[in-house]
């Protein structure tokens, strides 16, 4: 059972920097803190030391409670590094704060999925592949590992590319990035069979732009997109449109092609 700590500093903020504390803002005189109190202490139990609980009495420690903006009790608070990583009020059942914890603790394997961006960044996609493949395979609901990994396989396998990212739905903070990566594989499956796309004028200009976005020529496929959505926009139930999001969402918003382009496919959007 954890005690009340006698030594924030040290057993809150100087601790999370080595492992994940959760703290429970309590009393003695709250009936949902009695609730809660045991299903965290429980957890941390079979936790295995990927984080760890400490509670903290905010009758015994007004300053603390005043100082982290607790207005309600039950309060339960995630540090990491110093800081408050995210946080819940309320006594939730067992398996809502099992399903907190899983989306706000911080990934043990974050440094080498850290490690597999700088290599896709300097174009070392085979050795990201690898280290993603095995964070995956440790993780499996490691949605940012997911959406990397199935970004590497999106020419060569777009189908397997799809099903990784099949866990990632609209709750996930990797959602847009999934999606982005879903339209890419889409793209390579046409590009593999073009009896996908419905007849119509534009449908060489439309596949020809998803050939530019698969080879990641990305500025040219843009231009295309826009020349799609301008002339038929609701072709492919609008693909044109969702393309260019996604690629916007994938080289993110400071990338030269979504700053020059940007305009340009709004006024295609509301002429």
């Amino acid at each position: 059972m954890s005690h009340d700590v006698n030594d924030f500093e040290a057993e809150v903020l100087q601790r999370s920097r080595a492992v994940p504390v959760v703290v429970d803002f309590w009393a003695e005189w709250c009936g949902p803190c009695k609730v809660l109190g045991p299903v965290l202490e429980r957890l941390a139990s079979g936790a295995e030391g990927r984080w760890v609980l400490a509670k903290v009495d905010t009758d015994r420690h007004q300053e603390l409670a005043a100082r982290y903006g607790v207005r309600g009790i039950p309060n339960v608070k995630l540090f990491v590094n110093g800081e408050v990583a995210d946080e819940f009020t309320g006594a939730l059942p067992e398996a809502a704060v099992s399903q907190w914890l899983r989306k706000a603790l911080p990934s043990p394997h974050a440094a080498r999925v850290r490690e597999a961006e700088r290599l896709l960044a300097a174009g070392e996609r085979p050795a990201a592949a690898q280290i993603l493949e095995e964070v995956v395979t440790a993780e499996p609901g490691n949605h940012h590992a997911l959406v990397l990994l199935a970004g590497t396989l999106v020419k060569e396998d777009p189908l397997r590319a799809r099903a990784l990212l099949s866990p990632v739905e609209e709750d996930s903070l990797q959602f847009q990035p999934a999606e982005a990566v879903r339209m890419l594989a889409r793209f390579a499956e046409v590009g593999r069979n073009p009896a996908l796309l419905p007849d119509d004028p534009v449908r060489e200009t439309y596949r020809d732009a998803m050939r530019l976005a698969s080879a990641e020529k990305f500025d040219e496929a843009v231009v295309l997109f826009i020349e799609v959505i301008r002339t038929n926009r609701s072709y492919d139930d609008d693909g044109a449109r969702k393309a260019v999001i996604a690629i916007f969402t994938l080289l993110g918003p400071e990338h030269p092609v979504t700053v020059n382009r940007r305009r340009e496919f709004s006024g295609a959007l509301y002429v």
